[in-house]
């Protein structure tokens, strides 16, 4: 079967077109240390550390003597529209994880979970029953 890729045509993709889009952007900070200078980068932080704060994600604690910590560092994106324009600035806050360390940091990994189909199937046996 002959396809276009195997034939060489290619149709253009313009989101992906940097040309156009490296004039409306700021660069990606290299450093988090220069992200702050940038007054789009500086507000795309806080717009994450206040989602975080909003949302209970975590609180400040004291730090217990002879335990790991988890470090977490600041990953930049920019995200753009269907049309290849910028849509805004992403920061997120992520953490390391990779530096846990299983049966001291933590013991379970499995997360229960409900599928969909069970809820509908309890739904329908209480709605029949009344």
């Amino acid at each position: 079967m002959r396809t276009r890729g195997k034939d060489g045509f290619r149709q253009p993709v313009d989101r992906l077109n940097l040309i156009t889009m490296v004039a409306t952007t700021s660069p990606l900070p290299s450093f988090v240390r220069t992200a702050p200078s940038d007054p789009t980068w500086r507000q795309a932080m806080q717009a994450e550390f206040d989602a975080l704060q909003d949302n209970d994600t975590w609180t400040l604690v004291p730090r217990p003597p002879g335990v790991n910590l988890v470090t977490g560092k600041w990953v930049f994106h920019h995200k753009f529209k269907s049309d290849g324009s910028l849509d805004r600035y992403k920061a997120r806050w992520v953490l390391r994880g990779f530096t846990q360390q299983p049966g001291i940091d933590y013991d379970e990994t499995f997360t229960p979970v409900v599928k969909p189909a069970t809820i509908r199937m309890v739904l329908t046996l209480a709605l029949s029953r009344s």
